[in-house]
């Protein structure tokens, strides 16, 4: 049933990209020829709906604004596009909060380990005062951002050594982590070791065993084949990760007040619907990864939270968030973290 739709699906998005919009008795080349990068592989239901987004703003614009989707890290390793971004070579980029905290540094707090416990904490969290808290705080770096965060997923950690099953196993393992101080900070935490690498590089680091594990959502796993270089597989939860929608000021101010309009739409019901596809595959994902190789295990997050509280890690991270910050996720999340 999911591959059968994500195959149309993704037919809809490869017609986006291949058919441009022609208006009817001539041939008309777009004002607005954008670019809009992620890391992503295009199959992945980001994509997919980005697809079917860049195809109805090229149409509702009757062919001005003609955005072409580059997936994979094509045009560089996610700081390398964050820095094209704010200099115009790309005019939209899809990017964790997490890994902009490089830039924007309290964007990332939705990212605090064990903070979310379920999906509806945190649609009613990022669809509320703290993604707005978010959006606030990336204007304020200069960006323009769309008001709806799209979804990548609680995340879970693999191994190619041992199952992640108590806090412990994580001690002196060697895990990668994405390009920012919160990921390398959590995983210290545990006394792990941490290494921060670009999801361009993370199965060739897995490959050649310069990192024992890593972690990601499932459907990530999924796209990435990352079976075929890790065995173990731990439903650790650990955080909550989605991918703001980011654009160039100068880029977006060109298109003016009723392009503007079209674009931020299409994009914003994209996310909707994105966030229904990747909870739908995530339903199916553990059955499909075992098939693949993976061996799960299930795991008690309380006494991560613990070891966590007990490294200072939660009060280290209110100092450096700021109270006002601070109290509105936990605010957020209906209960106090440090």
């Amino acid at each position: 049933m999911i591959t059968n739709r994500r195959t149309i699906l993704l037919g809809a998005a490869a017609g986006a990209l291949a058919a441009p919009f022609i208006r009817p008795g001539r041939a008309m080349a777009a004002e607005f020829s954008y670019k809009i990068a992620n890391n992503q592989p295009l199959e992945h239901p980001s994509n997919v709906r980005l697809g079917e987004a860049v195809k109805a703003i090229l149409e509702e614009t009757s062919g001005a604004v003609d955005i072409q989707i580059f997936p994979s890290n094509q045009l560089g390793a996610d700081t390398d596009v964050l820095g094209q971004l704010r200099s115009g070579g790309v005019e939209f980029f899809q990017l964790s909060p997490i890994i902009l905290s490089t830039l924007v540094p309290n964007a990332s707090i939705n990212g605090v380990g064990f903070a979310f416990p379920d999906y509806d904490t945190v649609w009613k969290a990022m669809d509320g005062e703290l993604g707005a808290y978010e959006r606030g705080q990336i204007e304020g770096a200069g960006l323009v951002v769309m008001e709806k965060i799209w979804d990548n997923g609680f995340r879970q950690t693999t191994s190619s050594t041992k199952p992640i099953v108590t806090p412990a196993d994580l001690e002196g393992f060697k895990i990668r982590v994405p390009v920012s101080p919160l990921w390398t900070s959590l995983y210290s935490a545990f006394g792990a070791a941490p290494a921060s690498i670009n999801f361009a590089e993370v199965y060739t680091a897995l490959q050649t065993g310069i990192v024992d594990g890593q972690e990601n959502p499932l459907a990530i796993m999924k796209v990435a084949k990352l079976w075929e270089v890790q065995k173990y597989l731990s439903m650790t939860n650990h955080m909550w990760d989605g991918f703001w929608l980011l654009g160039n000021r100068r880029a977006w101010a060109a298109l003016g007040e009723a392009h503007q309009a079209v674009v931020a739409k299409h994009f914003n019901d994209g996310a909707v619907k994105q966030r229904a596809d990747v909870m739908e595959l995530n339903a199916s994902l553990r059955g499909d990864l075992e098939s693949n190789g993976f061996t799960f295990n299930d795991v008690d997050p309380k006494p991560f939270e613990e070891k966590l509280r007990e490294a200072g890690f939660y009060a280290e991270w209110k100092k450096t968030y700021g109270d006002e910050a601070w109290a509105i996720l936990e605010a957020a999340v209906g209960r106090q973290l440090a």
